[in-house]
This record gives C-alpha cells, structure tokens and sequence, in this order.
C-alpha cells in the first residue's frame, strides 16, 4: 500500500468538485459545539496583558501540564505539550528508533495511515499484524511479529478506523511485549472520551516505564483546529528517562512552542467543563451509530460496530473499498467515504464513514438507496 501521499486530502478535495450535494464522512471533524468555558477562556484571553500574547513556555503551560499530569496520575515533567496528537505521536515514534535498539515500527492492519507514512517518512522497516473482524488484536500475533529489532509498537484504543476497544488484559500483554523486547509502546489514545463499552484503559495504568502515552484536545472538546495535544514519557530517571529530553528538543527546534491561547483555553474548559458535556457527545453518537447502522443493515451491508470513536466500517456485496468506488459514491450516492485500501489490506474491501455530521441519517438513507 501506498502511504506516501495523504489520501483524506484527495477525497476531500474529489467531494469538494463534486456537481452535487455531498455528505462529508471523511473528516474527523467534530460537528458539535465546543464547551462553552472554551470559548470563554478564548474571549477572556483576547482582553488579556500583553505580555500573555508572548511566547509560552515551549513544553506547555505549566497549568496545563499541571492539569493533564493529575489527570493522569503522573509527574508534571512527564508531560510534554505538542502541536496536537500528530505531534505526540511523531515525537514518541522518532525518540523510539533514535535510541537505537532497532529500526522496526510493529502497526496494525488496518492501521492509520498516517503511522504508516511516518514509519515511510524515517524509513523504518514496517511490520503490520492484522486485526480481528471486530478490530481487536491478538497479543500473541503481536509478540510474534516482534523481535529485537523493534523500537516501537504502535497502536490505537479506541480505535481509527475499526472503533475497537481494547480490553486492559490486552493493554497489559502488549505493554508486557515492549518490556520483553526492549520496546516503546506508543500508545495513542485520542479517542478516550468516546468509549462506549467503559473497558478503556489507559496504557499508563500498567506503570511501565516503556509506555508513551499521547492524546489530544482535538476530538473531546471538538476544537481540531486548536491544535493542542500532549505526549506522557516515561519518568526521566528510569530506562528509558532520555526520550523526554530528547522530545523537549526536538518540539522546540521544530515548532519553538505551541499556541499560547490555545492552551489557555483548553485550560479553562478541562477545569470547568461538567461531565455531562462529555456524557452528551457520547449518547449522541451512540444513537447516530444505531441509526447509521439500521440503514446498513437495508443496504445488505457488513459493518463494524464500533465500542469507542466515531467510526464505522462497511462492506458492500460487489463494492470493493477502492478510491475508484469511493469516488463513484461520491458522484452518484451524494456520499463521501474513506477507502478501506487507505487503512491497509485487511480492509480493503471496506469504506470508512465518520458520524461526525448531523446529515448521517441523510447519509444512510443515500448509501441504501444506492446499493440496497
């Protein structure tokens, strides 16, 4: 599979050309109002001294790592602050192969294109274990595709695409692997707010020092074009203590720091967002999933019904998941679809659809109409 060029990008701009109305289930855009404390914090900000419009200090705002570091039951000086989860994931990915322990990059298929780019990007040698029908991994799979040349095992609960939910008996095994191998175990965990199965687990529950946790702001507070994510290193004084340092550096020659209102937004919002803000996302989208579903299960499709995220994945009888087929839903169905080829070859049957829209029922009612 080709990973080098970005395929979101070329089927958001085939739908953006269309001659007709169309449905965007490409993005992962959250189409639901951010929390108001954001948007407070941001207007506040505005009205600010001047010297808040100032650079930040460049590994975050030391609230705000304050904040993510209670919340995740670790020292502040774990917690990196990054230009988003892509960031994090690139920072904990590099650090892995620079320790020189091995050049290999253990993924998942399917898997998320844009591990699979950055594994390119570094030359790594790539290594895919394939998923289950229902998207979970079997650690032994893993541990067999594992060895001492692997730097980093990557992966993703809950899950893009297969919305899979990980059980900590899983977590715990695959964190057990990198310890065997000498390993990074990068553990991107974007989506943890949307579990709908409350087995989520955090791989930073296990204690191990060979974890590098990652997350982002983007998708829980619906603010992806905020960019503010963050990275949990394992603590400097243990095995593998360098990659935080070595991070530090590298998100400063890259990015000098990230942006300072921003932060201080997701500030205000993390300290004062209720529960219920979150709870109501997820029943929204618990209910946009049955009913995206339901309208599948008109069409003859097969699909995955995800236990956390906001994915579903569907296979159509005689309607393979290539970009020729998703550009033919675009044209003549008014729906626009991630090419399951995009993921990986387990899946390249299948279409990827996000339910981040309020038009998912118009969405179902197209894709019935067109291959039902």
């Amino acid at each position: 599979m080709d990973y080098e060029t970005p395929q979101f990008f070329r089927v958001m701009q085939y739908a953006a050309r269309a001659d007709r109305d169309v449905v965007d289930m490409v993005s992962g855009n959250p189409d639901w109002e951010p929390p108001e404390p954001l948007r407070e914090g941001l207007r506040d900000y505005a009205d600010g001294d001047v010297s808040e419009f100032q650079y930040p200090p460049s590994v975050g705002l030391a609230e705000l790592r304050t904040e993510i570091a209670e919340r995740r039951g670790v020292d502040r000086s774990r917690v990196l602050v990054t230009n988003g989860a892509g960031e994090a994931n690139h920072l904990a990915t590099t650090g892995a192969l620079e320790r020189g322990e091995g050049s290999e990059l253990v993924m998942t298929d399917p898997v998320y294109p844009y591990y699979a780019g950055r594994a390119n990007l570094l030359d790594a040698e790539a290594t895919y274990v394939p998923a289950d029908e229902t998207g979970q991994l079997d650690p032994a799979d893993v541990r067999a595709a594992t060895s001492d040349e692997t730097a980093a095992i990557v992966v993703n609960s809950p899950n893009n695409p297969t919305g899979a939910v990980y059980p900590p008996e899983t977590v715990e095994a695959l964190v057990g692997i990198a310890e065997d191998y000498d390993a990074v175990l990068v553990s991107d965990e974007v989506y943890d707010h949307y579990d709908f199965t409350g087995e989520f687990e955090s791989a930073l529950a296990t204690g191990s020092d060979h974890v590098v946790a990652t997350n982002s702001f983007s998708k829980t507070l619906a603010i992806t074009g905020l960019r503010v994510g963050y990275a949990v290193f394992p603590p400097e004084d243990g095995p593998l203590g360098d990659l935080v340092d070595r991070a530090r550096t590298r998100h400063m020659i890259q990015n000098v720091t990230g942006s300072r209102p921003a932060q201080a937004a997701v500030l205000r919002a993390l300290r004062e967002t209720p529960p219920e803000y979150y709870e109501r996302n997820r029943q929204r989208l618990r209910e946009r999933i049955d009913r995206f579903t339901e309208a599948l299960d008109r069409a003859g499709a097969e699909y995955t019904t995800p236990g956390g995220s906001f994915y579903v994945m569907a296979r159509f009888d005689g309607f393979p998941g290539t970009m020729d087929n998703v550009e033919r839903l675009i044209d003549e169905a008014g729906v626009a679809g991630m090419p399951g080829e995009a993921f990986g070859e387990s899946r390249a049957e299948w279409v990827r659809f996000a339910l981040v829209t309020p038009r998912v029922d118009e969405a179902a009612e197209r894709l019935a109409d067109y291959l039902g």
